[in-house]
């Protein structure tokens, strides 16, 4: 019965994600969902990545999380719109499902919009089982992690398009073995690009700009 009440949800979802899709196809605008763990800097990378895509491409954000509006206030300041979902509000989801998404991007005003960025709830296990109708995924992976978390959640790996490995600039302080958490994910996912970044320092942040400029110009031109 709980394998039937699990396919009937992902099911429904799925219809919702489709839907969602073509709403931001006819919009002309490509859809970025962003996921991770707590903690890792999916914000800080916002904020700086926004800052960078600015004013070439114009963009929109929708939050997810499942209590405050922390993050939001943080990237409202970019100048960017911004929506906040507190999922606390029906029930605390760990994720953001597809109708929640279709529901928050129809109350923004998406016209001349290129990017929709959707920061997921932190959690490297439920996001990834719910379609939201995104054109790509990106996982955000720190290096105060450790290097297994792509083992111990493949999935999120597996359905990525790309990887973020944050924190970079606490390499010399930490006893973390990047090469091992590269190949960790590639076992997963062999042709994942990897970016190595700091969004303290912003370091690596050209090679990671350059492929979302790219994945937007390929959908909005």
């Amino acid at each position: 019965m709980e394998v039937k009440v699990v396919k009937k949800v992902l099911s429904v979802n799925d219809t919702m994600a489709h839907q969602n899709r073509k709403y931001f196809s006819d919009k002309k605008v490509f859809v970025l969902n962003m996921m991770s763990s707590p903690g890792s800097g999916k914000t800080s990378i916002l904020e700086k990545t926004v800052g960078r895509l600015l004013p070439e491409i114009n963009s929109a954000i929708i939050v997810g999380d499942i209590c405050t509006t922390n993050d939001a206030d943080r990237l409202a300041k970019t100048g960017v719109p911004v929506i906040q979902i507190c999922t606390d509000d029906f029930g605390g989801d760990c994720h953001l499902a597809a109708h929640i998404v279709g529901n928050a991007a129809s109350d923004l005003d998406l016209d001349g919009v290129q990017l929709l960025i959707v920061e997921n709830v932190g959690n490297l296990v439920c996001p990834a089982e719910f379609d939201i109708g995104e054109d790509a995924r990106v996982v955000v992976l720190s290096v105060t992690e450790g290097e297994d978390k792509p083992l111990k959640y493949p999935l999120m790996f597996r359905v990525c398009d790309a990887a973020l490995l944050n924190k970079t600039d606490l390499l010399p302080y930490l006893d973390f073995d990047r090469e091992a958490v590269i190949n960790n994910i590639r076992q997963i996912h062999s042709d994942m690009p990897v970016f190595e970044v700091s969004a303290k320092t912003q370091d690596g942040f050209p090679a990671w700009i350059l492929w979302l400029k790219k994945q937007v110009e390929k959908k909005v031109g």
